[in-house]
């Protein structure tokens, strides 16, 4: 019997920088406004929080991490200090001692502004981890522009593609992307453990905005996961979100201001974490 207590992995450690008027970290921002979207109650780390299984948690702290750990504090977290904002896959890296401290052997790894998963769709992915070894939330965006999408077959996921370079593909071949990464997933916690000495090995080169300049920084990408445990005959598969708003990431002002109008609009009781 599979156990039932599931860790998690929480990445927190973002700029936020396309949120223009806001300087704090994004876990931070209120799905009940106040005198301003920014300011109010209920931060957005509470419903991820009420939504995730039991068992113990990890947030991946870096931009303006004191107040995180000030914010969060009593709810029994770990902290795992990403030391440089070096991507998804580096956010993973960062959590690698909690991984090796646990024992639970699934483990959901989730994004801090993407507060609306459900419940049930965190256990669906769960559930496919008694014959996968990593499973993709994906969905089904009215437009699938900016996303990246998964390349299906035969139902396992072979890779994840960037939309920066499946823009490129001839439009037949785009049209067999129907499905799109929500960036959380759910893995086998020794194969994850197993296959980070390997992602450390294959940075990637990308251009940043830093105070107003470009620089090139090195980066890990938590999607070379796929082809990865792909190449060693490792199963990837996938679950789908009901809906796109379920995955919905606050990346931008007009992020937020959905966010507050879904959060308003549910039929829910906020308990104080």
């Amino acid at each position: 019997m599979r156990k039932t207590r599931t860790a998690c992995v929480i990445f927190a450690a973002g700029y936020g920088s396309r949120i223009k008027d806001y300087s704090g970290n994004k876990i931070l921002l209120p799905l009940v406004p106040g005198s301003d979207p920014y300011r109010g109650e209920y931060p957005i780390f509470s419903e991820i929080m009420k939504n995730l299984p039991t068992g113990p948690k990890a947030l991946v702290v870096h931009h303006r991490k004191e107040e995180v750990i000030e914010a969060t504090g009593g709810l029994g977290v770990f902290y795992c200090d990403q030391p440089v904002p070096n991507g998804t896959g580096g956010a993973l890296i960062a959590a690698q001692g909690f991984l090796e401290d646990i024992d639970q052997e699934d483990l959901i790894i989730t994004m801090g502004d993407v507060p609306f998963v459900k419940p049930s769709t965190y256990r669906k992915l769960v559930s496919h981890l008694s014959y996968q070894d990593l499973v993709v939330l994906g969905f089904k965006p009215r437009d699938r522009a900016q996303y990246g999408v998964l390349e299906i077959e035969n139902e396992k996921v072979k890779r994840i593609i960037e939309w920066r370079y499946w823009r490129e593909y001839p439009g037949e071949m785009q049209s067999r992307f129907e499905i799109c990464n929500s960036g959380i997933y759910a893995a086998n916690r020794a194969i994850i453990l197993e296959y980070l000495e390997r992602l450390k090995q294959i940075p990637h080169k990308v251009e940043k905005e830093r105070d107003g300049r470009i620089v090139v920084v090195e980066e890990y990408f938590i999607t070379d996961l796929v082809e990865l445990l792909n190449d060693d005959g490792l199963a990837v598969g996938f679950a789908l979100a009901e809906q796109e708003n379920e995955v919905l990431g606050i990346d931008t002002h007009e992020d937020l201001m959905l966010a507050q109008s879904i959060f308003a609009g549910k039929d829910r009781v906020i308990k104080r974490l």
